[in-house]
């Protein structure tokens, strides 16, 4: 009775942490999209095109020195939990550790600013990559933080955070572009800084938040040693390596595929843009609610991986959770993609909203795959083995792209076979991290038989 009661209650706090974690980014991305209609109409698109020289940069720095701390902070943070030890001195080393990389991501960005804005004749906005640049180290440190309460199956700090982060960001932004909307230039210097005000804002939430932590729990007195800074970056290596592969594949179609669709279409690159931008922007929506449940298995497996009991349960519950609504949300696309279609992008008539709906549908079934490979990456993250997902991921988009150069080939299949290609690397991510999960885990069922 006990065990059942357990049981129940580690799944309600799970499904209550992935609500969490999936109400927090779905609230910021509508905020963010809708800051991005009256933001048009007051720096108009010369300032959106500055804007965005820049914002990529930034991401691509972010991805390097933020994007795998959360999840292996929370796994070896809920390790710590499960044996009964402190989890201080896994938030000390990391913080140590990230902060170090934080001001070295700050420092490259601030030192490479010239050459960046020279080559994209983007001088006038060089200021603009000064303020940006004090947001790489902000994040790290906010990540580390985020990563800690996620260990200990605390998600709502890093939901708030998410929102007032946007909430910040877009009622500074839309100061600063009110203010300045006669100065282009300056208007996108001032909305940058407002990104790195929103990041500070969020840092101090979150400081806020951790101090009333440690009011409330009670001290552990078994500490548990030290935790070496090469198991934090044994576990973020590959999970930063497995980020940053889809935004890099992203970058290679961008070349590639505006090439392939030129040698029979005269708008190859609006083309590409529908996809790339269109279709893959709407998909990508239900895969961020599930995002919530892959950062929610971590703490839960890592604590059944730990106790070796249990793991496989975990990860299916969580795989069942996914595929439950990522498979809803995919049908969804499918039967209403061109209400969706109209309503998102709002601005596109006749043939391309035509060709955007029909690559809605055709992409659709990525909703539910990627969804499941995120969350199934996740757990092999919670079992101590990031590489193997992103092992999967690199194969996934290697047969991606080896699939679309020969699909945009032919003129009967044009853009749809960039779609299909896709489909098939987020599939073969999936079923490969779906194998991966039951080795991992059946190791884990044979060392637990062997002690």
């Amino acid at each position: 009775m006990r065990t059942r009661q357990k049981n129940s209650e580690s799944k309600g706090a799970f499904l209550k942490g992935a609500v969490w974690i999936a109400a927090g980014g779905l609230i910021a991305k509508i905020i963010g999209a809708l800051y991005r209609i009256p933001l048009t109409n007051y720096i108009g698109g010369y300032g959106l095109g500055l804007y965005q020289m820049v914002y990529p940069v930034y991401c691509l720095l972010l991805t390097v020195s933020a994007t795998g701390i959360p999840s292996s902070i929370a796994k070896l943070t809920a390790e710590r939990i499960a044996r009964g030890q402190s989890d201080k001195a896994v938030l000390k080393t990391a913080m140590k550790l990230f902060l170090l990389i934080g001001v070295v991501g700050t420092v490259v960005m601030a030192i490479i600013a010239p050459f960046l804005s020279s080559a994209q004749g983007s001088e006038k906005v060089l200021g603009g990559y000064y303020t940006l640049a004090p947001s790489v180290f902000l994040v790290s440190v906010i990540s580390v933080f985020r990563g800690w309460f996620q260990g200990r199956n605390k998600m709502y700090p890093t939901a708030i955070s998410e929102i007032v982060e946007q909430a910040v960001k877009v009622a500074l932004g839309l100061f600063f572009a009110r203010l300045f909307r006669e100065q282009v230039e300056k208007a996108v210097v001032f909305l940058l800084l407002a990104v790195s005000v929103s990041e500070l804002v969020a840092l101090l939430l979150m400081i806020f938040l951790y101090r009333r932590a440690e009011k409330k729990r009670t001290k552990n007195k078994n500490e548990g040693g030290s935790v070496a800074m090469k198991a934090i970056l044994r576990l973020s290596i590959p999970v930063t390596f497995n980020s940053v592969l889809i935004p890099l594949s992203g970058l290679l179609d961008s070349i590639l595929a505006p090439r392939l669709l030129g040698a029979y279409a005269t708008d190859a690159v609006t083309l590409f843009g529908l996809f790339s931008g269109g279709a893959v922007t709407i998909i990508n929506l239900p895969v961020s609610v599930c995002y919530g449940i892959a950062a929610a298995s971590i703490p839960r497996v890592a604590m059944a991986h730990e106790k070796k009991n249990g793991v496989r349960k975990r990860i299916f519950f969580s795989l069942g959770i996914t595929a439950l609504v990522s498979g809803v949300s995919a049908v969804g696309l499918y039967l209403f993609a061109e209400p969706a279609s109209k309503i998102i992008f709002r601005s596109l008539k006749g043939e391309e909203l035509t060709t955007l709906i029909g690559l809605v549908k055709a992409f659709s079934l990525s909703a539910f795959s990627l969804s499941c490979a995120q969350t199934l990456s996740a757990c092999l993250t919670a079992q101590g083995k990031p590489q193997y997902a992103a092992l999967s991921m690199l194969i996934a988009v290697t047969v991606k792209t080896v699939l679309y150069v020969f699909f945009l080939r032919d003129p009967n299949l044009s853009v749809f076979g960039l779609a299909y290609a896709t489909n098939v690397c987020y599939l073969v991510a999936f079923l490969l991290d779906l194998v991966y999960n039951l080795i991992v885990s059946r190791k884990t069922k044979r060392t637990k038989v062997k002690t």
